[in-house]
C-alpha cells in the first residue's frame, strides 16, 4: 500500500511540474495613462482585445500589443460585450450607472444606457439576443435589448450579481457575491427558476459554464476555492483548491480546461475536467500579482490578465498600482 501511495504522489507531482512548465507568461503589453481595471474582454474572430481602464476603454492588438483606439468617457468601467451581427459594443460604468454603446469598428459612441446601480459585469447572449448586465448595488440584472438600445426587463436576484453566464438555450446563471450562490434564471420570461447555495464556496466572482456536460464553475474569492455545479439540479459536484484573491475564470472548451486568475497569488490554477463529473487541478503557473481578471482567446487558446506594478501592501484592500505601470500579460503554452 505505501509502495502505491508514494508512486500515486509522484506521479501527482510530475503531472503538477509539467503544467507549471507547460503555461508562462509569454509576452506583456504596456498600456499608458492612469486608472484602476477590471474586466479584459477578447473580440471574437478578431485581433482585439478590449481593456477596462477606469475611465476608458483600451483597444490592443492581440498579437503585437499596438493600440487600436479609445472608448472614452466610461467612468468607472468594468465590462464589455460585443455582439457583432449588429456590429455594436457595450461597457458598464459603474460610477454612472450607464452601459455605454459604441461602433465596433470605428469604435465611435453611439449611446448610453441607463442601467441598476453600479452595473459590473456584461455579456450577451445569443439565445435570448439580450445583453446582460449585472448590477452590484442594486442587486439586479438589466436585460438590454441591442436592436432597439433599450432596457426590456429588470431582474431583482436578492444579493450581489457578480458574473453571469447563459447555457445557449435560454437559461442563465449568475453567482451572487454576498450571499454564497447562484441564482438560476429563465431569459425568455425573466423569472427566477432556484436560488442555489454554493457554500462552503465563500464570495463567488468568475463564473464559466461547460454547456456539453452541463457543469459550472464557481471561482470563490474569499476562500480559494472552484466549485463545480449541476446546471440542472444546482448540486454541488466537487470542490477544488485554486489560489488567493480569484476575480475572474476562463473555460475552454477545446482543451476542456477552466483557468482561475489569481490576484493575489499572482497565478493561475489550471484545472481539467476530465468528464461531467470528474476535475483535477493539474498545476499553478505564476503571473503577477494583482492580475485577478482573465479573458481566454478561444482561436489561439491564449490567456489576457490585466495588472500593474503594485505598492508594497499596507494589508488594507488591495495594493495600489504604480503610476504608469498598466499591463496586459498574454499567458499561453511555452
Amino acid at each position: 500500500m505505501k509502495r502505491i501511495l508514494l508512486i500515486g504522489m509522484i506521479a501527482s507531482c510530475a503531472i503538477n511540474a509539467k503544467a507549471q512548465k507547460d503555461f508562462k507568461v509569454l509576452k506583456t503589453f504596456k498600456i499608458s495613462g492612469a486608472g484602476g481595471w477590471d474586466y479584459i474582454a477578447v473580440q471574437p474572430n478578431s485581433n482585439r482585445v478590449f481593456v477596462s481602464h477606469g475611465t476608458q476603454v483600451n483597444i490592443i492588438d492581440k498579437n503585437t500589443g499596438d493600440s487600436l483606439g479609445v472608448i472614452p468617457n466610461t467612468i468607472g468601467v468594468h465590462g464589455i460585450a460585443f455582439v457583432p451581427a449588429l456590429n455594436k459594443g457595450y461597457t458598464t460604468n459603474g460610477k454612472t450607472n450607464t452601459s455605454t454603446v459604441f461602433n465596433l469598428k470605428t469604435f465611435a459612441i453611439i449611446d448610453s444606457i441607463p442601467t441598476g446601480q453600479k452595473p459590473d459585469a456584461i455579456f450577451y447572449d445569443a439565445a435570448i439576443k439580450k445583453i446582460v448586465v449585472c448590477n452590484g448595488k442594486s442587486k439586479d440584472l438589466s436585460f438590454i435589448d441591442p436592436s432597439t438600445d433599450k432596457v426590456v426587463a429588470t431582474v431583482g436576484v436578492g444579493g450581489s450579481p457578480e458574473t453571469a453566464v447563459s447555457d445557449g438555450a435560454g437559461k442563465i446563471f449568475v453567482n451572487i457575491e454576498d450571499k454564497n450562490e447562484i441564482v438560476a434564471i429563465d431569459g425568455k420570461t425573466y423569472s427566477i427558476l432556484a436560488h442555489w447555495p454554493i457554500t462552503p464556496g465563500d464570495a463567488p466572482t468568475g463564473l464559466v459554464i461547460d454547456t456539453k456536460t452541463k457543469r459550472l464553475f464557481a471561482a470563490c474569492g474569499d476562500n480559494s476555492m472552484l466549485i463545480a455545479v449541476n446546471v440542472e439540479t444546482g448540486a454541488i459536484i466537487d470542490k477544488l483548491a485554486i489560489g488567493a484573491g480569484c476575480d475572474g475564470a476562463a473555460f475552454d472548451p477545446t482543451t476542456n480546461n477552466i483557468y482561475t486568475s489569481n490576484g493575489t497569488d499572482g497565478t493561475i490554477t489550471v484545472i481539467h475536467e476530465d468528464d461531467a463529473n470528474k476535475f483535477a487541478v493539474t498545476g499553478t503557473s505564476n503571473t503577477k500579482k494583482g492580475s485577478r481578471t482573465i479573458a481566454l482567446d478561444t482561436q489561439t487558446h491564449l490567456l489576457y490578465l490585466p495588472t500593474a506594478d503594485l505598492e508594497a501592501s499596507t494589508g488594507k484592500g488591495r495594493p495600489k498600482a504604480i503610476p504608469g505601470t498598466f499591463q496586459v500579460l498574454v499567458v499561453g503554452k511555452r
